[in-house]
C-alpha cells in the first residue's frame, strides 16, 4: 500500500494505524513550518531527543521545502531515506525510526533514523569467562554487536546481510559472512532458511529463532545451534568460513555449521601458548566422556563385585547405605539439579554459600543418617564437576540425560544393557538434527584428517592460518 498525495489523509492514517491517541508512548508531533506544516511520529524512548531537538531547529530555519528528495539532501543527519510504502514506514516507527510528512511530500515520507534502544554494557558474558583476551560480549542491540565484530574484522569481504521476521515482533535478524571464505553452498542454504522462515513472533530471541529454523529431531538431547556470546571467538569462526547469525534482543549469537566436537573447544585454548591450549582440550574432551559412563561403569562393578579383580575390589563400598545403590544415584542426580534451581532463584549476595554450604550439609548429613554411600556422594561429585568442564549448558544436559539411560538400562539388563546405552548414545550424536547440511560427527565422519587434528590439538600454525 502506498502513501496518498494529500497530506491530511497520510496523517490521518498513520495517526489510527499506530494508534497514536491510545498509546501514550507514541508521539505525534506537528511542526509549523514556513512552508507549510510537518508531522513526526516516532515512539518516546526510542529517540534521541537531542538529535530529533537540533532537525526540528533545522527544519524551522529552511525557507523552502520543495520535495522529500530535496529536504533528504539538506537535512544534517547521518542516516535519512525517503519512504513511499505505508507498511515499511509504520514497520520503521514502531523499530524506532521517526516518520516525517509534509503537506510538499506529496506521496512520499522521510525516514529519519535517529533511534536508539535501552542497552546494557558489553561486559563479558558470565558463561564464558577467559583469563587472559578480551573482556567485551555481545549485548541485546543488534547493531552494538555488529559492530563489535566490525572492530575485529577490517575487511570489505565482510558481509551483513538483513532479514525481517514477519509475525508480531517483526525482528531484525542479520546474516554474517566472509564473501570468499564461507562457502557459497553454506551461504544460500542458511539465507534460503531465513527467507522462507514463517514465525508468529521472536520474542524469546535466539531460541524462538532455533525453533522456526529447525522444526525437526526435538527429541534429540544434543544441542542443534552452537551460540557465543564473545566477539573474538565469532571472529575467528567467520575467518574459518562459519556463517553467524545475529538476532535483535539476543547476545546469543549462533554460528554455523555445528558439530559435536566444536563444544570441546574453549576461547581459553586461543589464548594460551599451543602446548598448554592442546593440554587442556584434551583434559576436556575426557572428562566430557568420562562423565557419561563412571556411574554406570562403577554401579556395574558393584553389582558384579564377586567377579572383580582383587585389585578392583576398593570400588565396592563397604557400607553400601539403606537406599539401593540405583536409587541414591538417581536420587543425588536429581538433589544436584534442586541445588542448582535453588541457586538460581537465590539473592547473589547468599548463592555462593547455599550452593557449598548446602550441598556439604545435605551430602554429609545422607552419609550420616545412612541414607547414602560416600562413593556415591564422591562419584556424583566428579559428575557435577564435570559438568563445568565444557560451557554448553545444553549439552551439560544432553550428558545428563544420556548418562540416566545408560544407567537405567545397565540397573535392567546389565553388561548388555550397558552396551546398549552406550550404542544409544552414539545414535543420539549421528542422528542430530541441524541447521545445516554439515554432520553432526563432522570432521570425524566424513573424515577430513586437517580439521580433525585442528580441533583436537591446538598448534600455532592454526592461528597463522586465521591471519592469512
Amino acid at each position: 500500500m502506498n502513501l496518498s498525495e494529500n497530506y491530511k489523509e497520510n496523517v490521518e492514517l498513520f495517526s489510527t494505524r499506530l494508534r497514536a491517541s491510545e498509546s501514550f508512548d507514541l508521539i505525534e508531533r506537528k511542526l509549523a513550518l514556513t512552508s507549510g506544516e510537518a508531522c513526526f511520529f516516532y515512539v518516546d524512548g526510542f529517540v534521541k531527543d537531542g538529535e530529533m531537538l537540533r532537525l526540528m531547529q533545522f527544519l524551522l530555519a529552511e525557507k523552502e521545502i520543495s520535495s522529500a528528495e530535496g529536504i533528504c539532501r539538506r537535512l544534517p543527519y547521518v542516516e535519512v531515506e525517503v519512504c513511499g510504502d505505508v507498511d515499511a514506514a509504520a514497520t520503521a516507527v514502531l523499530s524506532g525510526q521517526t516518520l516525517m510528512l509534509c503537506e510538499w511530500f506529496g506521496s512520499m515520507a522521510v525516514l529519519i533514523d535517529a533511534r536508539t534502544y535501552p542497552a546494557r554494557p558489553t561486559a563479558e558474558p558470565d558463561s564464558d569467562r577467559v583469563m587472559q583476551g578480551s573482556h567485551d560480549g555481545f549485548v541485546e542491540t543488534l547493531v552494538t554487536s555488529t559492530a563489535l565484530i566490525r572492530r575485529r574484522i577490517r575487511d570489505e569481504r565482510l558481509t551483513m546481510r538483513h532479514f525481517n521476521l514477519g509475525g508480531a515482533s517483526r525482528t531484525d535478524v542479520v546474516m554474517c559472512y566472509m564473501e570468499g571464505v564461507a562457502k557459497d553452498r553454506l551461504v544460500a542454504e542458511v539465507a534460503d532458511k531465513l527467507q522462507t522462515a514463517r514465525p508468529r513472533s521472536l520474542t524469546l530471541g535466539f531460541q524462538s529463532l532455533a525453533e522456526t529454523l529447525i522444526r525437526r529431531g526435538w527429541w534429540n538431547p544434543f544441542p542443534k545451534i552452537r551460540t557465543t556470546e564473545r566477539p573474538d571467538t565469532a571472529a575467528a569462526q567467520l575467518l574459518e568460513g562459519s556463517v553467524l547469525i545475529i538476532c535483535d534482543t539476543s547476545p546469543q549469537v549462533m554460528i554455523l555449521p555445528t558439530s559435536i566436537f566444536h563444544y570441546i573447544e574453549q576461547t581459553d585454548d586461543y589464548y594460551f601458548p599451543p602446548l598448554t591450549g592442546t593440554y587442556l582440550r584434551i583434559i576436556r574432551t575426557l572428562i566430557l566422556l568420562l562423565s557419561v559412563v563412571i556411574t554406570p561403569l562403577w554401579y556395574l562393578c558393584v553389582e558384579y563385585s564377586a567377579t572383580l579383580p582383587r585389585a578392583l575390589q576398593f570400588l565396592v563400598p563397604d557400607e553400601p547405605g539403606a537406599l539401593p545403590i540405583i536409587l541414591q544415584l538417581f536420587l543425588v542426580e536429581f538433589a544436584i539439579d534442586g541445588l542448582k534451581i535453588a541457586s538460581m532463584n537465590t539473592p547473589d549476595m547468599l548463592s555462593n554459600s547455599l550452593s557449598i554450604v548446602g550441598a556439604l550439609i545435605l551430602g554429609d548429613f545422607a552419609v550420616e543418617v545412612g541414607w547414602l554411600s560416600a562413593d556415591v556422594i564422591l562419584y556424583m561429585a566428579f559428575v557435577a564437576i564435570a559438568n563445568f568442564a565444557q560451557q554448553n549448558h545444553e549439552l551439560g544436559y544432553a550428558i545428563k540425560f544420556c548418562r540416566l539411560l545408560i544407567l537405567g538400562l545397565t540397573y535392567f539388563f546389565g553388561i548388555w544393557g550397558f552396551a546398549a546405552g552406550v550404542a544409544l548414545f552414539l545414535i543420539l550424536i549421528i542422528t542430530n538434527t541441524t541447521l545445516t547440511r554439515e554432520g553432526y560427527l563432522s570432521p570425524f565422519f566424513p573424515p577430513r584428517p586437517e580439521k580433525m587434528r585442528r580441533l583436537l590439538v591446538r598448534s600455532k600454525k592454526d592461528d597463522v592460518d586465521k591471519e592469512n
